[in-house]
């Protein structure tokens, strides 16, 4: 009886060293298994959001329990998956989202027969100043322009999410510093303003830029809230002095 009790103590001890070497095995596979369902995860959230979603909250999908520099490499995934298909996975300013390709644009404007609103140079030169100058105050804009800027066109770009005050200028009157935000890139398809369209050698012109913004705009395919031409301080029913209209196209696939 005494051997037998020896003998079974020997035989489990022997076991012990094979059940440890497995553990590290299966959590292996839970982790790529995991892994595999964290991509998953990740594009459905990136199709179901109607905005661009940040890295921190695409970790917070999983409480944390994955790296920032996983879901990189699971983005950069997506992003490769997407090669050949009508759209493209994106990094913006405020995050990342699937849009269609600018190919699609023909196609695609067919669902939405109605034109867009034209774009008045005045809101087009007033843009571009506040992004390729900013910050910039409204006597700014006017001083550079040459001409008064309507309060309407201030207002119709901050109700469109592009430009905001982000402090006040030390002088009389303490005019408000007007930049670009984050929502403006967004539109772009921009992830910083370092990627906007380079000045042709004209920027000390008034309201330089605006060209190549507006051909930004068109690319995007945004359009007002409002028209265009409200409160606008030119004659907006002059097509020389109006933007041309965008073709709806990489807009966000939501």
């Amino acid at each position: 009886m005494l051997f037998d009790e020896r003998q079974a103590q020997a035989l489990l001890i022997r076991r012990v060293p094979y059940v440890t070497t497995c553990r590290p095995a299966a959590e292996d596979f839970h982790d790529d298994m995991k892994t595999l369902d964290a991509k998953r995860v990740i594009e459905a959230a990136l199709i179901c959001s109607s905005q661009p979603v940040p890295l921190r909250e695409l970790g917070a999908l999983f409480a944390d329990e994955i790296g920032a520099d996983t879901i990189r490499d699971l983005l950069e995934e997506l992003g490769r998956d997407c090669a050949g298909r009508g759209v493209e996975l994106v990094s913006l300013a405020s995050g990342w989202r699937f849009q269609s390709r600018s190919e699609m644009a023909t196609y695609l404007s067919r669902l939405n027969p109605e034109r867009p609103p034209r774009y008045s140079r005045a809101v087009m030169e007033t843009l571009a100043i506040v992004a390729y100058r900013q910050p910039v105050t409204r006597g700014d804009i006017e001083d550079i322009r040459g001409v008064a800027v309507a309060s309407s066109i201030v207002k119709q770009l901050e109700d469109r999410g592009w430009i905001e005050a982000i402090g006040y200028r030390e002088a009389p009157g303490r005019p408000a510093l007007l930049a670009t935000t984050r929502q403006f890139l967004d539109d772009l398809g921009l992830s910083s303003l370092e990627q906007l369209p380079l000045l042709d050698g004209t920027g000390d012109e008034p309201g330089a830029g605006h060209e190549a913004l507006a051909a930004a705009v068109a690319q995007a395919s945004l359009s007002f809230a409002e028209a265009a031409a409200q409160g606008d301080d030119r004659p907006s029913a002059d097509p020389d002095t109006a933007v041309p209209p965008a073709d709806p196209a990489l807009e966000s696939h939501a």
